[in-house]
């Protein structure tokens, strides 16, 4: 079985999209063994709970340090042994001692086509701000590999999504979501689970 950790912030609509496809059977062999969130008020622990995932928070600021995050973080990871760590909204950046341990087992969502608007500052609503001030005509979805800087690793699998006229950031960032990340987003997991056995 391959084992996902899945770490949110909020909402946690690209969690859904992964459990739906997980519990019909679209991603094989494949089991969520936790939602890990930096808030305790994430709504992605709820969706956790109505499908019996194991959820926790682990929050910076009940920490005094910030090596005390970091590597309380990495135990709350290690104690599912994941096969793959999944950021489907996370806020936090993910600490060094985890992504030298998760070499190679860490992926992200971004909602942009990388290289464009990605790096530091560009996240959820400020990406799509981006895009509709720059007049871009095309955007889009990016899943790649986490590495040391942000959003630098290797792409796995990118979407894009028109612009439309009259677009404002919301409903641009809802159309990102629906129309590219919550379907590259479970594909990159097939494809990784897939491979896993091989």
């Amino acid at each position: 079985m391959f084992k996902v950790v899945v770490l949110v912030s909020g909402g946690g609509t690209n969690l859904q999209a992964i459990i739906d496809k997980v519990e019909s059977g679209y991603i094989p062999n494949t089991e969520i063994k936790a939602v890990i969130s930096s808030s305790r008020k994430a709504y992605a622990l709820e969706r956790a709970k109505q499908h019996n995932i194991a959820g926790e928070a682990v929050v910076r600021k009940d920490f005094e340090s910030k090596e005390a995050f970091d590597k309380a973080l990495l135990e709350t990871l290690d104690k599912y042994s994941p096969d793959l760590v999944v950021l489907a909204g996370y806020l936090v950046i993910v600490p060094e001692i985890v992504i030298k341990k998760y070499s190679n087992k860490i992926i992200n969502i971004h909602p942009s086509l990388i290289p464009s608007f990605c790096g530091d500052g560009f996240y959820g609503l400020k990406v799509h701000e981006a895009v509709l001030a720059r007049g871009c005509k095309v955007t889009g979805a990016t899943v790649h590999f986490v590495d040391e800087g942000t959003d630098t690793g290797p792409i796995i699998k990118q979407k894009a999504v028109e612009v439309l006229p009259g677009d404002t950031p919301e409903i641009l960032q809802r159309r990102v979501m629906e129309q590219a990340e919550w379907i590259i987003l479970p594909d990159a997991i097939k494809e990784l689970a897939e491979n896993s056995g091989k």
